[in-house]
């Protein structure tokens, strides 16, 4: 491949990445608006942002990993696979801090403030889309690594991602 090809394709991943961000940024904007314009205080929203933002862009790498800037970088893709492993425990430790809050019925004090129409669908939503993407992002951060050892394997063995 020449010099020039290889810095097309470069640039062609970074504009692929960007639009890959925004459109996460677009998603976890459009979920989170609801807790934030009903709510005000929500004791979850970083790691529900983290849930979001993790769910999305780990499974557009196991997927679609050839086009992303991760493709046939090795180095990068290896310290994936050990970074992954603390991340995986702190995924878990956020659905087990959130289940906590509910076993205590701290959510329907969270929504108390709300008309009583209100208060259930919003209890709803935010239990549905939690769970969503908390399991979401457990799931698809434990399949990341596999996926990460499976390209360098590849990439060292045959030459494609």
């Amino acid at each position: 491949m020449t010099n020039r090809n290889m810095s097309s394709k470069s640039g062609l991943y970074l504009r692929l990445e960007i639009v890959w961000w925004v459109f996460t940024g677009l998603v976890a904007a459009l979920l989170l608006y609801p807790l934030y314009t009903k709510l005000g205080a929500y004791p979850f929203y970083r790691i529900n942002t983290i849930y979001i933002i993790t769910a999305i862009t780990l499974t557009r790498y196991i997927f679609l990993l050839p086009s992303t800037f991760l493709g046939r970088w090795q180095v990068g893709k290896v310290a994936c696979v050990f970074i992954s492993i603390p991340f995986i425990f702190y995924l878990i430790e956020g659905i087990h801090t959130f289940n906590e809050f509910l076993d205590y019925g701290n959510l329907e004090a969270l929504v108390g403030k709300l008309p009583g129409e209100e208060q259930e669908g919003m209890m709803n939503y935010i239990k549905n889309e939690m769970y969503l993407f908390g399991v979401a992002s457990v799931i698809s951060a434990i399949v990341f690594p596999f996926r990460m050892i499976l390209s360098v394997w590849r990439l060292r063995n045959k030459g494609h991602v």
